[in-house]
């Protein structure tokens, strides 16, 4: 989609230092939409992300970035299938056995999207807890159901991967903030912590015949449109 509106948002994002200028197609190619430049509408988040050890401080770089006339991926349109599958193709992953690599393959050969081709993609933020979800279903663990309710654990919010030249072009530096690495390292600490004691506690999944795991999709061969993925 297009948007055709003007819009000017406040985005943030958390590094060791300052980046008055992001640079077109420097960084890390494994993150969650591959290469690109990561932000956040979440001012705390981004403090949390900003502090990768306790004793350093870190660095909130905000943004002014106007989206007006960008093509922006909304992934909360699309089935979380999709998101899993453009995960699986960016960030570092191991299929340890048949099925894992079974399911790989059949997802990005049906439900992989032409990502590449926006300005911007606007989608839900992985870390290393929901990553381990993600593998947790392919790998025949857990249901299609509790894959969708895992990855809201830790509530990491959404976030904005800028992609093209374009998009770069749009970002204004406005200003970075210290953050103090004692208490926002705690916090991120403990948001892992408390999203990893909930998962592998079970007490808030309950389950259902109905359920749908990576086997049925396999076996029954289905589409993004199956009206029973919806």
């Amino acid at each position: 989609m297009y948007n055709n509106f003007m819009s000017i948002l406040t985005l943030y994002h958390g590094s060791s230092h300052t980046i008055d200028k992001p640079i077109y197609g420097y960084g890390k190619i494994h993150n969650d939409y591959g290469l690109g430049f990561y932000l956040t509408e979440d001012l705390e988040l981004a403090k949390e992300w900003s502090v990768t050890n306790p004793s350093t401080v870190g660095f909130v770089n905000v943004y002014k970035f106007d989206d007006a006339d960008l093509s922006v991926l909304e992934l909360v349109d699309e089935h979380v299938l999709v998101w899993l599958t453009i995960l699986l193709r960016n960030r570092t992953f191991t299929a340890k056995g048949e099925l894992a690599r079974s399911a790989i393959k059949y997802l990005a050969d049906n439900f992989l999207i032409d990502y590449e081709k926006y300005d911007v993609i606007h989608g839900w933020r992985a870390d290393d807890s929901s990553f381990a979800y993600a593998s947790d279903f392919v790998n025949g663990a857990i249901s299609l159901r509790k894959l969708d309710e895992a990855i809201h654990l830790g509530n990491l919010g959404m976030q904005y991967a800028l992609k093209s030249r374009l998009a770069f072009d749009r970002v204004g530096f406005d200003r970075s903030l210290k953050v103090a690495p004692d208490e926002y390292w705690n916090k991120r600490y403990d948001r892992d912590r408390k999203a990893r004691d909930t998962y592998l506690s079970g007490d808030k999944f309950s389950f259902s015949k109905d359920d749908i795991f990576i086997t049925d999709i396999l076996r029954e061969e289905m589409k993004r449109d199956d009206p029973r993925l919806q």
